[in-house]
């Protein structure tokens, strides 16, 4: 999301999905638009959020990265003891859709207020091919652990959220006193993540930002490619351009 506080590090407030946030109730439902109305809002609206809600591409790409991760999972649940091993998934834009709350802010400032009216909402939508690979994981004999930068008080409509959607999560960490994910990310293969989560192994890792990877920052762009090995193979990174610590580094 366009959350600029999602960042880690950035701000200390939690989960921030968009870089504004509406005056008007996040919740007004706009009348139906007549088809010149639609061609208009759709030559309007920023890019990256009408690609990202109507493009053919972004179902295609995470489908394909879905489906991808799925055939590797299959071949990797084989060589390890069930209920011993987990993949941990982002939330935002991972798991579930959250464009709708950049569509409906538009132009106008964000604010706490807004997201927590959308959090509340609980509408956010489960992303394509997302329900298919956590039930697969489940099926395999594996944990699904969301680690989210969303704050400690959002957790609880993430969790009913997560649920409405038919994504079933074995544990969901909310953001801490840190954006940092990577403590959670020890935290569950110490087993100390949540009660009634044992030490797992962790077979994969799913995010739309490159600090949802173990140790990892923008920085990796300037290196070489060998620091991308893992994608593709346990790292499978979900396209996103409407927000990000991409957001941060210098324009070239």
């Amino acid at each position: 999301m366009k959350m600029s506080k999602m960042i880690a590090g950035v701000a200390p407030a939690g989960l921030l999905i968009a870089a504004a946030c509406a005056t008007a109730p996040v919740s007004t439902v706009p009348a139906p638009m007549t088809p010149a109305a639609t061609a208009t809002t759709a030559a309007s609206a920023p890019k990256e959020i009408h690609w990202f809600r109507n493009s053919a591409e972004m179902r295609g790409l995470y489908l394909e990265i879905y489906h991808l991760a799925g055939e590797q999972l299959d071949r990797m649940a084989s060589e390890n003891a069930p209920q011993t091993w987990a993949v941990i998934m982002d939330a935002d834009e991972t798991l579930i859709d959250n464009s709708t709350f950049e569509k409906e802010l538009g132009a106008a400032p964000y604010t706490e207020a807004a997201w927590q009216n959308w959090v509340a909402r609980k509408a956010a939508g489960a992303l394509p091919g997302t329900v298919e690979f956590t039930r697969l994981v489940h099926r395999l004999g594996g944990r699904v652990i969301v680690v989210t930068n969303r704050d400690a008080q959002y957790c609880d409509a993430t969790r009913e959220n997560l649920r409405a959607d038919s994504l079933e999560a074995d544990a969901v960490l909310c953001r801490t006193a840190t954006g940092d994910k990577n403590p959670r990310f020890a935290a569950v293969e110490k087993g100390t993540a949540a009660p009634g989560v044992p030490a797992l192994k962790v077979l994969m890792y799913f995010g739309d930002n490159i600090q949802d990877f173990p140790g990892l920052s923008q920085s990796l762009r300037d290196g070489p490619d060998a620091g991308y090995a893992n994608f593709g193979r346990t790292w499978f990174l979900l396209p996103n351009p409407m927000y990000g610590s991409w957001e941060k580094v210098p324009y070239r």
